[in-house]
């Protein structure tokens, strides 16, 4: 990439990903509305939401340890941002490094990490048993997430870096699909899409681990899942789907098709109690991703692409 394009990158890269953002919130609450036979916000709601708050006071709990309360929202933002600036520019240069798929991994949790350290440090009971949901909620879904990955290495020869592992698609034979199937569902935990909103849960806890946020950094919570929404499906999309080829309008397809996919799985299903979801990844998806494991070992040892 020339220096030009590379300044131009960089100064369009981050509002961009936010724009895209804020869109993606306002197609998932447009479409769960148009479910429920109800309107829905105007395009620009998102937006608005977040300026309204901006310009709220910060209400600090007394009993907080106020600089990881403060601090762990500005964490979560900072890494998710870097996880979809990163995927930007494999997905547009082509740039990568070896092993970037394992730091890819570590990025996708620092928000999850974040939110428990803040609502952890917020001294509310509420958030407490928010924190506790979550905090178990994150270690049912991780190990499952990579394992799916592990998948994807195993199918694409061992690569570790995603600009070569974009220029196949894992999906397209057995183990792959059932890898997709399980990363989409963690991510659907990981976003706090119902059936696993478990550590929110607003008609049980009032929002759980948010419920002591507000004002700018409950904004800054709200920017860091609009930008999730955004940089997870296209993670998916990099990993599993072939990328952004064979051109731009297919990988926004895929990107538009993964997102339609995790607003359905929110409008169709009721909220899990934890131990079910613990239970659902460990086990139903544990046993899946070993299915998956085994038939791409298979599949590679005897050349059977589509294992």
């Amino acid at each position: 990439m020339s220096v030009p394009l590379n300044i131009l990158f960089w100064i369009v890269v981050i509002p961009g990903t936010v724009v895209f953002g804020l869109v993606a919130s306002w197609i998932v609450r447009k479409v769960s509305a148009l479910v429920q036979w109800r309107v829905g916000p105007p395009l620009c709601q998102p937006l608005y939401d977040i300026m309204k708050l901006m310009g709220k006071e910060i209400l600090v709990p007394q009993e907080a340890q106020q600089t990881v309360f403060m601090a762990a929202p500005l964490v979560g933002l900072a890494g998710i941002l870097l996880f979809s600036i990163m995927l930007w520019r494999i997905t547009i240069t082509e740039t990568a490094f070896v092993g970037d798929i394992i730091v890819a991994i570590y990025l996708m949790a620092l928000p999850s990490l974040a939110l428990i350290l803040g609502s952890s440090a917020s001294a509310s009971p509420h958030a407490a048993l928010g924190t506790s949901r979550e905090m178990k909620l994150v270690m049912s879904y991780e190990l499952p997430l990579v394992l799916a990955f592990i998948v994807v290495i195993i199918k694409t020869g061992g690569q570790l870096n995603l600009a070569a592992i974009a220029q196949q698609t894992p999906a397209l034979s057995i183990s792959g699909m059932l890898a997709f199937l399980v990363a989409l569902l963690c991510v659907q935990a990981k976003l706090g899409f119902v059936p696993f909103d478990i550590a929110e849960a607003e008609t049980e806890l009032g929002s759980g681990v948010l419920m002591e946020y507000s004002g700018a950094l409950l904004a800054v919570w709200k920017l860091i899942q609009a930008v999730m929404l955004v940089a997870l499906p296209l993670f998916l999309v990099t990993v599993f789907l072939g990328g952004f080829r064979p051109n731009l309008w297919a990988g926004l397809g895929k990107l538009v098709g993964i997102l339609v996919l995790l607003i359905l799985i929110k409008n169709t299903n009721p909220r899990v109690r934890i131990d079910q979801a613990m239970k659902f990844f460990w086990f139903y998806c544990g046993i899946a991703l070993a299915a998956a494991i085994i038939l791409a070992i298979i599949g590679n040892y005897c050349g059977v692409g589509w294992l």
